[in-house]
């Protein structure tokens, strides 16, 4: 499986990311996307995607490790991949229909959200 990550690029960015090689990805508190952490495991993608002003998938990212001791709070940490040559915004995505039926249209606050191979590729711009 895949995943999306969002970030509010004031708090945290992909440059941050890019800057600080790895990260553990905290802050999440919705179930839903606490839950979605909880499943990633090591050497899975994932999209990093600025909210705010910018919502654009920005960059990539992979799972190195998950602790899942604390199932409230499981500790994922991700290093960074590489920028998007060109950043794919969320009205490319609301267009597109592979992600007709995704969370990332359906359920707009969800922080952490699933995507198959093709959702990852063509954010990714593969």
């Amino acid at each position: 499986m895949d995943y999306l990550l969002k970030t509010e690029p004031t708090v945290y960015s992909f440059a941050n990311l890019e800057k600080d090689k790895t990260t553990i990805w905290d802050g999440v508190t919705n179930p839903a996307a606490v839950k979605h952490l909880r499943e990633m495991k090591p050497g899975e993608r994932l999209v990093i995607y600025h909210t705010g002003d910018e919502k654009s998938a920005v960059g990539t990212a992979s799972v190195v490790s998950v602790d899942g001791s604390d199932p409230k709070t499981p500790l994922v940490k991700i290093k960074a991949g590489k920028a998007i040559a060109k950043p794919r915004t969320l009205a490319e995505v609301k267009a597109h229909k592979l992600f007709a039926d995704s969370p990332l249209v359906r359920q707009g606050r969800l922080s952490v959200v699933p995507l198959t191979a093709a959702q990852f590729g063509w954010l990714a711009g593969e």
